[in-house]
């Protein structure tokens, strides 16, 4: 038998806050209970469903206007990853969610690595555009290169080369 529980926080995967939900008693009992983002719904909390929706479109409101200026913000940003390669040119290791959420941080975004839709780590050296789900709907990409550390070093020394003529 389903309980029926009113949100009072956004819940990944279940609702928005000032949603009607139908749960499982043990998920209701044992994690949006004590959580305390939900409460049981009876006639006085339904009456609070209107209150809690009129907030829930003004913090959308907010949250879609940060959304896409992140997302301005990530169409600019070409990352670069260095990686140690063998002989043959294959990867030792891989670049994780969590690399590429480090090295957006170096750029002064912060991203929940949850946001960032990579399927599979990266194994092989390339370019590769990565997209990032941001709150409310919104999405976004940036460009992220895997270059060897042999590349990364060749590059450098005919960048200083330039500069020496």
């Amino acid at each position: 038998m389903a309980h029926k529980l009113l949100l009072i926080e956004d819940v990944e995967n279940l609702g928005r806050s000032g949603d009607l939900v139908s749960v499982k008693p043990g998920y209701a009992r044992n994690f949006l209970l004590p959580q305390g983002v939900a409460v049981p719904a009876d006639k006085r909390s339904l009456r609070m469903r209107a209150r809690l929706q009129e907030e829930r479109e003004k913090k959308a409101a907010v949250d879609r206007s940060e959304s896409e200026k992140i997302a301005a913000q990530l169409a600019e940003v070409t990352l670069t990853s260095i990686v140690k390669v063998d002989h043959d040119g294959h990867m030792y290791g891989s670049v994780s969610i969590a690399d590429i959420a480090h090295l957006l941080s170096t750029q002064q975004v912060e991203l929940e690595k949850r946001s960032i839709g990579l399927k599979h780590p990266i194994k092989e050296i390339g370019v590769y555009t990565i997209p990032v789900k941001l709150k409310e709907g919104v999405t976004g990409s940036f460009t992220l290169k895997v270059i060897s550390e042999e590349a990364s070093r060749q590059a450098a020394e005919a960048e200083s080369a330039e500069k020496s003529e």
